[in-house]
């Protein structure tokens, strides 16, 4: 079997502690004895559902501050403090499309930044099955669009679509034999 890969955290400092993240600058033994340095920033986690309303994909368009551009992306959102992943897939979904899905099948797990960040992004599949008013946070705008699975993946393999999660999600939906 081949051998495991490890980092042993020896110090860590807290330098930044913000209302989303932590950021740490930590220094760790490396499995050849030398050390090295890492900056860390540590995130709650997140949900993400790429959910079918009939022959439709359900996404949002909003944009997003820290690249400066809109993104269309499917719905997610930020776990709150002991939230059940499921939970908050269900309630993000709601607030952001006003869509509810009894089915939420989960996909997996999607680290979109590992090598600095340990944000986990819970992704779910479902069918909705009842459909309703959004509900944004209030410091949250965005847009509903619908898309069939081919017209995201041709806008996939236009390069038109750039977010991660779902990417990924469409990815493993389509390899789990759910689209």
């Amino acid at each position: 079997s081949p051998m495991a890969h490890i980092e042993r955290k020896l110090t860590s400092k807290a330098v930044f502690e913000g209302k989303l993240v932590h950021v740490y600058h930590d220094t760790v033994e490396l499995e050849n004895g030398n050390e090295a340095f890492r900056e860390v920033i540590r995130h709650p986690g997140a949900v993400a559902v790429l959910a079918l309303d009939g022959e439709e994909i359900l996404l949002v368009r909003q944009y997003r501050y820290c690249i400066g551009q809109e993104l269309l992306e499917i719905p997610a959102g930020k776990l709150e403090p002991g939230e059940e992943p499921r939970a908050a897939a269900a309630r993000e979904l709601s607030e952001e499309t006003g869509s509810v899905c009894e089915d939420l099948i989960p996909l997996g797990k999607y680290y979109g930044s590992a090598g600095c960040m340990d944000e986990g992004i819970h992704l779910y599949f479902g069918h909705i099955t009842c459909a309703g008013c959004a509900h944004p946070d209030e410091d949250e705008f965005l847009t509903p669009e619908r898309v069939t699975p081919a017209e995201l993946e041709a806008m996939m393999a236009a390069g038109k679509i750039s977010d991660g999660k779902t990417l990924a999600a469409f990815a493993l939906a389509k390899a789990k034999g759910l689209l």
